[in-house]
């Protein structure tokens, strides 16, 4: 085992709040893989999770990387790209859809050969990307404020006019409505996608730039990231009250609720992964402050997999890489590969 994960087992079960159920560590750190030559910032990541696979936005970089995560290593890169962000993986028709922030532009490629299938062209910073399944289509935030409805072949299909850049966005769990982050509007907006309306406005009384953002659809709860002060929120997804909040790591920009366990995971830039049990007594109660590496700010939760993959820069003499945990009470995915060092 490296000086690293040594470290970091440390500090995990130094991590771990003795009021929690679990008798283990909340997040175990199972192994690094390494994406070689990725310089600067990473933006989203999207699985496959058939494949076993992460394709991950190396936004700095230009490229979009594609690792095996069952063989613990990168298998393929999509290369040239401006400023890819958002990134989404349909499994009904094996495509990969990548948004530029860079030239505005979302493209399509095969998920297998990365062969370029289309693109269109959307104007300004494309960004954030949902796949609404039931419509069968991809939308995609970007510009000053919009949230564009785009076929898989990426036909212009709708437009959701907005008051500023839309950050991340949720779809709720009947399909009805989308839920968007507004930072620069210092609210919560709601779309209405069966009457095509953006319905509603919440603000945030004493937060700013909330970024992230997911859904407890059975429990009817929005929960945020906010950077300024660093605090977590939940709210009513019907009258968008406040109904809890905590603090939480800085720079977040990437959350995610697990249902089975009623965990939020926050990820932020200052280095740490919040765990925050979210029970159905609408309270917020921190259960671990868990150590990532600085300027880490984004991963994805996978439920299948029972893991959760946070994606770090180049720091130094620390390659860029994809930091793996498995989740307490779970068995950690088949065939990991070996912890890698530098």
């Amino acid at each position: 085992m490296s000086r690293y994960a040594i470290f970091l087992h440390l500090v995990f079960a130094a991590s771990s709040c003795a009021g929690w159920a679990q008798q283990t560590p909340v997040l175990h750190f199972e192994r690094e893989i390494i994406l070689p030559g990725v310089q600067g910032r990473i933006d989203h990541l999207t699985a496959d999770v058939a494949g076993r696979r992460i394709f991950v936005s190396a936004l700095s970089n230009g490229t979009a990387e594609v690792v095996d995560v069952g063989l613990g290593r990168l298998v393929g890169q999509i290369n040239g790209l401006k400023g890819p962000q958002g990134v989404v993986y349909v499994p009904a028709n094996g495509r990969l859809y990548v948004a530029s922030g860079g030239d505005g532009t979302v493209r399509s490629y095969d998920g297998r050969t990365l062969k370029l299938l289309k693109a269109v062209d959307l104007g300004d910073d494309a960004d954030n990307l949902r796949y609404d399944a039931k419509r069968k289509l991809v939308l995609a935030g970007y510009g000053s404020g919009a949230i564009a409805e785009l076929g898989l072949d990426l036909a212009r299909r709708g437009n959701f006019q907005l008051p500023v850049h839309p950050e991340s966005f949720q779809l709720s769990t009947d399909d009805k409505r989308l839920y968007v982050n507004l930072p620069l509007h210092m609210s919560v907006g709601i779309i209405d996608l069966e009457k095509r309306a953006v319905n509603a406005m919440w603000g945030r009384p004493g937060t700013l730039a909330n970024f992230p953002m997911a859904l407890d659809g059975a429990q009817g709860r929005i929960f945020i990231a906010c950077r300024m002060p660093a605090k977590l929120l939940m709210m009513d997804s019907t009258s968008g009250a406040v109904t809890a909040r905590i603090s939480t790591v800085g720079d977040a920009d990437d959350l995610f609720f697990d249902a089975a366990r009623k965990t939020v995971y926050v990820i932020g830039g200052a280095g740490f992964v919040d765990v925050v049990r979210a029970g159905p007594e609408n309270k917020l109660v921190s259960v671990a402050h868990v150590r990532t590496a600085t300027g880490a700010r984004t991963g994805l939760f996978v439920p299948e997999w029972n893991e959760l993959l946070v994606a770090a820069p180049r720091k130094g003499t620390w390659q860029a890489r994809l930091m793996v945990y498995s989740i307490a009470g779970s068995a950690p995915m088949p065939a990991p590969g070996k912890a890698r060092t530098r």
